[in-house]
C-alpha cells in the first residue's frame, strides 16, 4: 500500500474479484498470547467493526479441512481476532455474499452462495450483528437472501441491510448495548447490474442520500440513541477515497441523527478521518477473502473500535482507534491480528502498509491511534 493504486472505473473494478486459487506462502510465526483487550470503561460503550466477509472457494476448502469431518468449519479462520471481537460491547461484521442450504450448492464469483456454516463461525468470533448490504446481495436472488437472514436469526446475529419482507425492512434494527439504545443501517451502491426485483424494493437497500437520512430519523423516533450507519462504496482495489465517498460522508454526518459511518466494499484498506466532528471509516478492507490473485493490500485488514461516551448533546466517540489485520495464506488460511505478538518481516510490512493509508486523511490529528503503535 506505500504507493497507492491508480484509480478503476467501476465497471472495470467490478471485473476483478475472482475465484480462488491455491498459493503457498510462508507459515506464519509460532502465534504468541493475545494481548488482554480491556472492556470500555463504566459510562461508555465500544463498537468493534470489520471489513468484508467474503467467502470464496478456498476459505470454504479450508473451512472443510479444519472440520476433519466433511462438514465445514470456520471458527480457526476467525480465531485470531476473537479476543478483539468478543470483548467489545457491540461487534459489527460485514457478511457481503448470501448463504446457502446446508449441503450446497455453493459457489464463487461472480454469483455467491457460501456455507451456512459460515454464520455460527461469526457467532463463535463474538459478533453481534451483520450488515448484509452489499453487490453481491443479490445473487442469490430473494431465496438467497431468506436464507441467508434465517440463517443468521437462527446463530443468533442481528443484521440489516437486506429484508425478507417490507415490515421487516421497515423497523429499524435497534439493539440495547449496556443499557443504551443503538441503530444499525446497511446501505450498498448497486448489485452488479441485477434488478431488485419489481413490487419488492424493500429486499435491499440501495444507496440514496435522503433514504439513509430518514431512515436514522425513524430510527431516532423509535428511540435509538446512536446510528450507526454502514456503507458498501468506493471502487475496488483504491486506497483513496472519492468525491462521491466524500461528499456522502459529508452530508450525512452534517445529520443529528447520524453518529458513525462505517465503509466497505474496495477489498483494501481506505483512510479513517473525522467530517464534522463525527469518524468515517471510509473502508475497512477484507476481513476474510481468498481472491484468484492476492496483491497482499486484499489481505491486510482493519478492525476499527470506536469507544462512546455520553456528553451534554448525547453519545459522541470518545477514542478511535484501528486495529490491523492479515489473512496469512499460508497453508493453512488463517486471520490474524497484527497488534497481538512479535511481527515476522510481512507483518511490518501489513503494519506500514496499514498505518499509510488508514491516517493519510489526518486522522492522527483528529485523534485516531493504533494500539502498541
Amino acid at each position: 500500500m506505500s504507493n497507492f493504486a491508480k484509480p478503476l472505473t467501476v465497471l472495470a473494478a467490478l471485473t476483478l474479484v475472482g475465484a480462488c486459487s491455491a498459493t503457498t506462502t510462508p507459515p506464519a510465526p509460532p502465534p504468541s498470547a493475545p494481548q488482554p483487550v480491556a472492556k470500555a470503561p463504566e459510562g461508555t460503550f465500544s463498537v468493534v467493526a470489520t471489513g468484508d466477509v467474503l467467502i470464496h472457494p478456498a476459505l470454504t476448502d479450508q473451512a472443510r479441512e479444519d472440520a476433519k469431518d466433511g462438514e465445514f468449519d470456520y471458527r480457526p479462520l476467525f480465531a485470531g481476532v476473537k479476543p478483539v471481537v468478543e470483548k467489545a460491547d457491540l461487534a459489527i461484521c460485514h457478511l457481503e455474499t448470501p448463504l446457502a442450504e446446508k449441503g450446497g450448492p455453493y459457489s464463487g464469483y461472480p454469483s455467491f452462495s457460501a456455507p451456512p456454516e459460515v454464520a455460527d463461525a461469526l457467532k463463535d468470533t463474538g459478533y453481534d450483528t451483520c450488515s448484509t448490504a452489499s453487490n453481491h446481495t443479490l445473487d442469490q436472488g430473494a431465496d438467497g437472501i431468506k436464507r441467508t437472514l434465517d440463517k443468521l436469526d437462527e446463530s443468533g446475529i442481528k443484521h440489516t441491510g437486506s429484508a425478507r419482507s417490507a415490515t421487516e425492512a421497515a423497523k429499524p434494527l435497534i439493539m440495547d448495548v449496556h443499557g443504551v439504545k443503538v441503530a444499525q443501517i446497511s446501505y450498498a451502491f448497486g448489485f452488479n447490474g441485477i434488478k431488485i426485483p419489481e413490487g419488492k424494493p424493500w429486499l435491499a437497500n440501495q444507496i440514496d442520500a435522503a433514504r439513509i437520512i430518514a431512515a436514522a430519523k425513524a430510527a431516532r423516533a423509535a428511540g435509538a440513541e446512536v446510528v450507526l450507519v454502514s456503507l458498501h462504496w468506493g471502487v475496488e482495489y483504491q486506497h483513496e477515497v472519492t468525491d462521491e465517498q466524500r461528499q456522502l460522508a459529508k452530508k450525512l454526518l452534517a445529520e443529528d441523527s447520524i453518529s458513525l459511518i462505517i465503509g466497505h466494499h474496495a477489498h483494501v484498506v481506505q483512510p479513517i478521518e473525522q467530517v464534522g466532528g463525527k469518524w468515517v471509516a471510509y473502508g475497512l478492507g477484507n476481513h476474510v477473502a481468498r481472491h484468484s490473485e492476492p496483491r497482499g493490500s486484499t489481505e491486510e485488514g482493519v478492525a476499527a473500535r470506536f469507544t462512546f461516551r455520553k456528553a451534554a448533546d448525547g453519545w459522541t466517540v470518545d477514542k478511535a482507534e484501528y486495529i490491523p489485520t492479515l489473512l496469512r495464506l499460508g497453508p493453512p488460511l488463517r486471520l490474524t491480528d497484527l497488534t497481538s505478538g512479535k511481527p515476522d518481516d510481512r507483518a511490518k510490512q501489513a503494519l506500514k502498509d496499514t498505518d499509510e493509508v488508514v491516517l493519510s486523511r489526518g486522522g492522527a490529528k483528529a485523534g485516531l491511534t493504533r494500539p502498541g503503535a
